[in-house]
């Protein structure tokens, strides 16, 4: 039987020493990390970005099938991807989580395990946070510190209108992954003794339950010698942040069909499934790939470089946002991403 061990038994301040013991300092912008009133941190001759995530069971992640050490890599990643998309560096993050008492310092260790995964892939500190009790399940709150060079920071706001629109990796794998665990929680609901059906479909669960941030990409910009003009991840699906980009911008777009790049078992899953694998990668999210525009001086650097697709470009305002299909059919693109607030 596996050990169980009350939360209660360690307090409030023993149990974030167990919890945060393993986790080494990597910056030399960390001065001060867990263990004072307060993180101290040194930014010299750097801008300073700050994001923050809310994550709720039961609205944000299904413990049913979100192993708890995934969850915990994933809610970090997730948080260095913003920083990601505004062409900085994460640097240290503080991490805050209410509990129930269904959960045990076992389960918090191994939510913990992922964390401490991602800080050390990424580079990351963790210097702080705090615990409470918890009426309904597992909260996970993390904020993310990143640094940013002057001039190289990249908004929402600077596309222009001949700007070329690029993605990297691939779209709707995160969103396919997702409707596969939830059909087979459907199956387990209705037979406990079925097993999960997942042969060949390693790819959109990996998608789904551990996501991964782009740094690699945003080193290869910077490798290039390419500032995007505009930028953000996707999470909430490839038609959503286009609006965001657009009406930032002030600029519409056209976005090719037959351009938006579709992994394989994703394209199968949506057929399994009868869904359209289109609206999937436009509308699905949590895929954390970068969405940017890069101006037309750049097409020879960017079409050259691995993992990024040219998928339409900006145009102006008046002439509206829209995804050209594979006839040449012009269809106006909605948000229809994921709500939390439905």
């Amino acid at each position: 039987m596996m050990q169980r061990t009350e939360i209660s038994a360690y307090g409030e301040f023993g149990l974030i020493k167990h919890l945060t013991d393993k986790f080494k300092i990597q910056n030399e912008s960390t001065l001060k990390g867990i263990g004072d009133d307060a993180a101290v941190l040194s930014y010299e001759n750097k801008k300073v970005l700050v994001t923050t995530d809310l994550l709720l069971e039961g609205i944000h992640f299904d413990l049913v099938y979100v192993p708890l050490m995934h969850l915990g890599y994933k809610a970090a990643v997730v948080n260095f991807s913003d920083i990601y998309a505004m062409n900085g560096q994460p640097k240290q993050m503080t991490v805050s989580i209410g509990v129930s008492k269904r959960f045990s310092v076992e389960d918090l260790e191994q939510l913990y395990a992922g964390m401490e995964l991602a800080c050390k892939k990424y580079g990351v500190d963790l210097i702080g946070g705090d615990t409470s009790a918890s009426l309904t399940g597992l909260a996970i709150s993390i904020t993310c510190i990143g640094e940013g060079e002057e001039g190289k920071i990249v908004y929402r706001n600077g596309a222009g209108q001949t700007d070329l629109i690029c993605v990297t990796g691939d779209l709707g794998s995160a969103y396919m992954g997702l409707q596969l665990l939830e059909r087979e929680k459907i199956v387990f609901a209705a037979n406990d003794q079925a097993q999960p059906d997942f042969e060949g479909r390693d790819y959109i669960l990996q998608r789904q339950l551990k996501p991964e941030a782009r740094k690699d990409i945003i080193e290869l910009l910077h490798e290039k010698n390419v500032v995007p003009t505009a930028m953000m991840d996707i999470s909430d699906g490839l038609s959503s942040e286009l609006m965001h980009i657009c009406s930032q911008s002030n600029a519409g777009c056209r976005v090719y069909e037959d351009k938006i790049p579709i992994n394989y078992q994703a394209v199968v899953m949506a057929e399994e499934l009868n869904m359209s694998i289109v609206t999937a990668a436009l509308n699905g999210g949590e895929d954390y790939e970068l969405l940017f525009t890069v101006s037309l001086e750049d097409y020879d650097k960017i079409v050259t470089m691995e993992g990024i697709a040219i998928v339409g470009h900006m145009t102006k305002p008046e002439l509206g946002l829209q995804l050209v299909g594979r006839e040449g059919e012009e269809i106006e693109l909605k948000a229809q991403g994921w709500n939390s607030l439905k």
